[in-house]
């Protein structure tokens, strides 16, 4: 009989995590969608939309706010990036209330989640007022009139996710309070990510790092929701197993840190895209294209450029585009020996034949973007299954124990 992870946190906690979970999952994909649409930065002003908690549906109604005089409303994208800003909002609030119910046995654990999560709340309108203060001076990045409103944001937000951190640190994750925590810090960080990622203008570094902040709150919710689930997997070799896992979710997650970095810097099709060997296997025309490697992984570039559109010569998109092929052989081949491994293990072939498709699906999709000029789905779905190769590695991760750790587990 198996043993549970985890003491039961609550009888419909896990039932609550696998739905942020899967509300997660939703962000991941139609954060995408925004991505790939280019309606990134189609609501100036943050976390509204021209002022609105929705989107203005007019011309009219948008010239009546102050983020107008930043840029000019679209009405067939704003939609797109607000929508995706209240599923966001709809995910935070879950992972509040998972937060509470994990921690509410701990001495003073809801009255610290509560408190740090008020901060963070708090230093929203104080930014939201120095925000609007600034788009009525578009012309002056940050006027002296707006920095005490910023100052006071950011004192508030950073000492409300160092409350979350220290707690974090100082719990075990017996009850799952450590884990549920850190989610909720992570979510935090996400919002401070989709803000700069629309006033720093699709900053590549922040857009790439708001896309690893959403698998890494993915990853944390569905370790969390199997663990609360109690459905172990025993193999005897359970801790080798484990460390394999290990070292595929690192590549995975350094390939899906290059698709973002491809991506943000509009380099997807740097190689040419049609149905040519010149475009792949091949790089424009050659195996091996002169490529700016160096210019095109400068992580840190002035704050004030409008990035929509990329900044990068041809060869520094060359450069990104080839690292992303080569680093999409070394996990397809890593994934496909994890899978085969799997595949010869008695009970554990289903996982093994999920990895192999999934794995190769993702790299159909990938050199269909070349093939057919990076059509929306393909895109989209390319960052869907990344996510859902994720959800195995991860759910591999969380289950797996070895029978000593069985009988071991309380």
């Amino acid at each position: 009989m198996n043993r549970p992870l985890v003491p039961v946190v609550s009888r419909h906690f896990h039932r609550l995590a696998w739905f942020a979970a899967i509300l997660a999952f939703c962000v991941i994909v139609f954060g995408a969608f925004v991505r790939l649409s280019n309606a990134g930065l189609s609501c100036p002003d943050w976390p509204t939309c021209y002022g609105q908690a929705a989107w203005p549906k007019t011309v009219e109604d948008a010239a009546s706010h102050a983020a107008s005089n930043i840029r000019q409303f679209d009405d067939t994208r704003a939609w797109r990036e607000q929508v995706h800003r209240q599923l966001a909002g709809g995910l935070g609030v879950l992972v509040f209330i998972l937060a509470i119910g994990a921690v509410r046995k701990r001495a003073k654990g809801i009255l610290q989640v509560v408190g740090a999560s008020a901060l963070v709340a708090i230093s929203i309108f104080l930014y939201m007022k120095g925000a609007q203060i600034d788009a009525l001076t578009p012309e002056v990045r940050l006027s002296p009139e707006s920095l005490p409103w910023f100052e006071g944001a950011a004192a508030l937000a950073s000492i409300g996710e160092l409350i979350l951190l220290f707690a974090a640190w100082r719990w075990s994750n017996s009850d799952l309070s450590r884990i549920a925590v850190l989610t909720l810090a992570m979510i935090i960080v996400q919002a401070l990510l989709g803000m700069w990622t629309v006033t720093w203008l699709l900053k590549p570094i922040v857009v790439m790092s708001h896309l690893l902040g959403g698998f890494t709150t993915f990853a944390l919710l569905v370790w969390m929701a199997w663990r609360a689930t109690n459905v172990p997997i025993n193999l005897a070799d359970a801790q080798k197993i484990r460390v394999w896992v290990v070292v595929g979710l690192v590549v995975l997650g350094i390939q899906i840190a290059l698709g973002g970095w491809t991506s943000s810097n509009y380099a997807a099709l740097s190689c040419g895209a049609g149905k040519s060997l010149a475009y792949f296997p091949k790089c424009a025309g050659q195996w091996w294209p002169d490529a700016n490697f160096s210019e095109g992984f400068v992580l840190w570039r002035g704050i004030g450029v409008d990035y929509e559109g990329g900044v990068l010569d041809g060869a520094s998109r060359i450069g990104i585009q080839l690292v992303h092929r080569v680093m999409a052989v070394v996990v397809f081949l890593y994934l496909w020996v994890l899978a085969l491994k799997f595949m010869r293990m008695p009970g554990m072939r289903g996982w093994g034949t999920t990895i192999a498709l999934l794995v190769s699906t993702q790299v159909c999709l990938g050199i269909a973007n070349i093939v057919y000029a990076l059509p929306l789905k393909v895109a989209v779905a390319h960052n869907g299954v990344a996510a859902l190769l994720l959800f195995a590695l991860v759910s591999l991760l969380a289950r797996l124990q070895s029978p000593i750790e069985a009988s071991s587990t309380p």
